[in-house]
């Protein structure tokens, strides 16, 4: 096991030092975020499979063995994720991944037992192995050279969708992404920042936008995929002022800044990203998964038509 110590200002390296020698640490002298932490850590590693975890996670038996066993048997398979449960609510499923990763047609992500806000009970429902878009970076199993090969986390995200545009070049490159109902961990959430926190709703309305700019080809134009979705963040952002949330929907007007003056790194960078359509990818809803929600009131994924 080995703890990648992102810049902390506790004492948790005196204490695992102290009490845990079996724990290898590496130690970065400041917080470069959850991508970046991820990326100088694993740099020192050589191992084939890494299991990247979230610190607010619990395990359970024999967790590791189901998702390192289907990367072995599939050559094209790159990352596997397991069943994500709240550990705060042991029935129901954890907002971050869930049952496994998908995206709709305007670029917002979604999970089987997670639709936006809304999160299903575990019954038994999503028990089967199955192919999905994205994996989530609290718990996933990746082959580490193919990590490397599409070059890891990109640390300009911080944290909060970072593996999504993981996954994203993933699938551009032509490579699969597994969900196993095998391997089971619970999943306390909101560990980097809460979910009301105003930063956190700049870091997912923005890198959604970058994951969008970087990584997608299809029939529409990028730039008229761009104009649709400031659009409906237009309308989040109405959303928020009428419920009181004025710091949150500042935060999505920040983001859109923070988008257009990235405009030429962002374009250096969808240059060296190899591309596929996207409506051809596993785990590609072709409907509007806020159209699903709000207006047709469909919050469970089983009634989504694929």
């Amino acid at each position: 096991m080995v703890v990648i110590d992102n810049g902390s200002s506790d004492n948790s390296v005196k204490y695992i030092s102290s009490n845990h020698n079996e724990v290898k640490i590496i130690q970065i002298e400041n917080n470069l975020g959850f991508a970046g932490g991820y990326n100088e850590g694993l740099k020192q590693l050589k191992n084939d499979y890494f299991i990247i975890v979230n610190s607010d996670i619990q395990v359970t038996p024999n967790w590791i063995t189901p998702m390192t066993r289907i990367l072995s048997k599939n050559e094209n398979v790159v990352a596997v994720q397991p069943k994500i449960l709240s550990y705060n609510k042991k029935q129901e499923f954890e907002y971050a991944g869930a049952a496994g990763g998908f995206i709709d047609k305007h670029g917002y992500p979604f999970c089987r037992g997670r639709i936006l806000n809304f999160v299903e009970q575990d019954l038994g429902q999503y028990n089967t192995c199955h192919e999905i878009f994205w994996a989530s970076g609290a718990c996933m199993a990746v082959k580490s050279n193919e990590f490397f090969k599409v070059g890891g986390f990109d640390a300009d995200f911080f944290a909060h969708m970072e593996e999504i545009d993981l996954c994203w070049r993933w699938k551009n490159a032509g490579k699969s992404i597994m969900y196993t109902n095998e391997s089971k961990i619970y999943h306390v959430g909101g560990g980097t920042l809460s979910y009301e926190s105003p930063r956190k709703t700049f870091l997912n309305y923005r890198n959604n936008l970058w994951m969008i700019h970087k990584n997608y080809t299809g029939k529409s134009p990028l730039f008229m995929k761009i104009f649709i979705r400031l659009l409906l963040d237009q309308l989040s952002f109405y959303r928020l002022i009428i419920l009181g949330q004025f710091r949150n929907a500042i935060s999505i007007f920040k983001a859109h800044l923070n988008y257009y003056s990235s405009l030429k790194t962002l374009h250096q960078k969808r240059k060296k990203i190899k591309k596929t359509t996207f409506s051809r990818m596993k785990g590609y809803f072709k409907k509007s998964i806020v159209w699903e929600f709000f207006i047709l009131q469909n919050r469970t994924f089983k009634k989504l038509q694929f």
